[in-house]
């Protein structure tokens, strides 16, 4: 499964989002009310989904903003450590 795809789907399911993976898309930003909506305690858990997940270690907050921006950021993020 490709890794987008993957994120949204673990984003549904452990974020408890009442929305589909189709409803999220790859560019849409995941936080405020233009994007999918997530909140501080949404970018907590997502954190930890992914460091569980994907085994991704954010260094630090400004990395984080920058990574947590939406699906396709968190994805390439990912796939870079995954092939570096």
């Amino acid at each position: 499964m490709p890794t987008r795809q993957r994120l949204k789907e673990l984003m549904i399911s452990e974020l408890m989002l009442d929305m589909t993976a189709d409803e999220i898309g790859d560019d849409t930003p995941l936080f405020g009310p233009a994007g999918v909506g997530l909140d501080s305690v949404d970018a907590l858990q997502l954190v930890v989904m992914i460091e569980k997940h994907f085994g991704f270690k954010m260094a630090d907050q400004d990395q984080a903003k920058r990574i947590l921006h939406s699906v396709n950021t968190i994805a390439q993020a990912v796939d870079q450590k995954a092939a570096a």
